[in-house]
């Protein structure tokens, strides 16, 4: 049944307006908190569905790692929080140990504060883990990393080994440089999604293998630098060639000629077909982008095995739920306004990660708990209010009223604001979705934010922290400019081991890491010439933008939503039609 809309608003930050539906109203009306006496409804949102993400996402660092002191311990450690923050950060051993109680920061909450500069005020006292990492070995360097061994630089991972720079996997072995990868093995530089192996180079590839510089292929085996094919063999520039033919073509191939082919397949990209939208075994009434085994699922991008979503992304067998992003695993239903929930979830509300919980509010890093308000870093708890134990009649009498103290200001029901995040806008995916350079960056001195553009004002109506903190890059031998690197892999000396690279592109210095010199060696591939950030950056620039357009097919001419904005050349076809080319 399609939506009705109910309600058009201005979205207080930007200013762009954005639908309210009865669908909307209706799920606001299931997940809003019922006490004996009283129910609170869930108002409709002040912020677009954008402004309301890069919020969320703002409380998010994946990828920025320093070394610090356990405040515990005092051993060296890793850490999302660089050294010059006033947390109190522990190694995950001590911090999962028995040794300090994250009750013992709770508070009676302040009728005369409001409650966000309360939650700020615990979020300072209470010991944080210096980073998200459970069940894992020999991955030191990783973050929002779970039942994993021998991975580094690595993220948002689960159930994978012998990973090395990546973002978004599961169930994944020996492989390198990728973002949003499932049930591969032996893979360099994928992107986006699954059941590959020792495929290299490509973008959109499923059940391929043995290939390189691949481009929305289904089943291909022992291809190279081709695009929209399926179930074929032994191509090269999407030409079919004998096995003979193939194999000494391959055999003949150096890392130094990989890089010389890079140019040809993005060429050959750019005068290929296009697919308006990406989504594989879908029920019905699905839209956006990278959606597969799902119905229902609106404004919503890179969601797999869910049922009745909108304004999500990134999520895994997930059902009923409304801006959630991030969750890489499963069994989550009736969330809202969340942020990496990765399990086991239900009716919670405005949440920074939490664990196999439910009827929990403004709460953050809660683990096994249930009815928490205002709450952070807690484990195997109930009724809780700001950390402080209560009675379960004593919470539900004292809940109430605290709403009713927020709900005449402008906290009710928004987010938490991004000024109280621990990290700086720029150590967290919300720049990577919603970018902002530092000259526009806060924080902003007299009359200076006037002088934003009014979109971008907008955007930073959150006032979000922004980091100055650079890291000191440790003590190597040389460092060698990217460009005087040898192509060939062969001609890489074992010693580049104790060298940095100096970045093309940023002039910022990396190291290579003898797992990696080892995978590259293997499958005769080149050194890179930038920093992992970069690598990632290019990765995320394949894809696009996480926003519907109204466009025509190339072919029919009849309308059609994609993610190809209408000014850009490529030649993009409609579902029905792409797939009558494909197959």
């Amino acid at each position: 049944m399609q939506e009705k809309v109910v309600e058009i608003k201005l979205c207080k930050h930007c200013n762009l307006s954005f639908d309210i539906t009865d669908k909307d109203l209706e799920f606001y009306e299931k997940v809003s908190p019922v006490f004996w006496w009283q129910k609170y409804n869930i108002p409709s949102p002040a912020l677009c569905p954008d402004c309301r993400q890069q919020r969320r996402l703002s409380f998010r660092n994946e990828r920025k790692l320093y070394k610090r002191k356990c405040d515990l311990t005092w051993k060296n450690i890793i850490s999302i929080y660089s050294p010059d923050k006033s947390y109190k950060v522990y190694d995950n051993e001590a911090w999962w140990g028995d040794k300090w109680n994250a009750m013992d920061y709770g508070k009676e909450f302040d009728f005369s504060k409001n409650f966000f500069e309360q939650f700020n005020e615990l979020m300072v006292k209470v010991p944080v883990a210096s980073i998200i990492s459970s069940y894992c070995e020999n991955s030191a360097y990783c973050n929002f990393t779970a039942s994993s061994k021998n991975c580094y630089y690595v993220f948002a991972c689960n159930l994978s080994e012998n990973c090395l720079y990546w973002r978004n996997i599961r169930r994944c072995n020996n492989c390198m440089d990728c973002l949003q990868i499932i049930d591969s093995e032996n893979c360099y530089w994928l992107t986006i999604w699954a059941w590959n192996y020792n495929t290299h180079l490509s973008y959109h590839v499923f059940w391929c293998r043995d290939s390189m510089y691949l481009w929305y292929c289904d089943g291909c085996n022992n291809c190279f630098c081709s695009t929209n094919l399926k179930n074929k063999e032994y191509y090269i520039f999407n030409k079919p060639h004998s096995k003979e033919e193939y194999n000494n073509f391959i055999k003949n191939l150096s890392s130094s000629d990989i890089l010389k082919y890079k140019n040809d397949y993005e060429k050959l990209i750019s005068k290929s077909v296009h697919r308006s939208k990406s989504m594989l075994n879908n029920d019905w009434f699905c839209s956006d982008d990278f959606i597969r085994n799902s119905s229902n699922v609106l404004n919503s991008f890179n969601i797999s095995d869910s049922n009745n979503l909108k304004y999500c992304t990134e999520l895994e067998s997930t059902n009923d739920c409304i801006d959630c992003d991030i969750w890489v695993w499963e069994w989550n239903t009736y969330c809202y306004e969340s942020t990496a929930i990765p399990r086991n979830n239900n009716k919670n509300i405005f949440i920074v990660i939490s664990v196999d919980s439910s009827n929990i509010m403004y709460s953050s890093y809660c683990y096994w708990c249930s009815n928490l308000f205002g709450c952070i870093w807690l484990r195997d708890k109930s009724y809780c209010i700001l950390n402080k134990q209560y009675t379960k009649e004593q919470y539900e009498e004292l809940v109430p009223k605290i709403i009713e103290h927020i709900i005449a200001s402008w906290e009710w029901w928004e987010f938490f604001p991004g000024s109280i995040s621990p990290f700086g806008y720029n150590e967290t995916i919300a720049n990577e979705f919603f970018p902002i350079s530092p000259p526009l960056a806060p924080p902003y001195q007299g009359g200076e934010l006037e002088k934003v553009p009014p979109l971008i004002r907008g955007r930073l109506g959150g006032g979000f922290n922004w980091s100055t903190y650079e890291a000191p890059f440790p003590k190597v031998d040389k460092i060698i400019s990217a460009n005087k690197l040898p192509d060939d892999i062969f001609q890489i000396p074992d010693d580049i081991l104790n060298w940095a690279i100096e970045c093309e592109v940023t002039k910022k210095p990396f190291k290579i890491i003898s797992q990696e010199l080892e995978f590259y060696r293997k499958y005769n591939l080149p050194i890179p010439k930038r920093h992992p950030d970069i690598r990632h950056l290019d990765r995320m620039t394949l894809r696009n933008p996480r926003r519907l357009y109204d466009r025509k097919c190339d072919k029919c001419w009849k309308d059609m939503k994609t993610t190809y904005n209408p000014d850009r050349l490529e030649i993009v076809y409609c579902e029905e039609c792409y797939n009558k080319t494909m197959y």
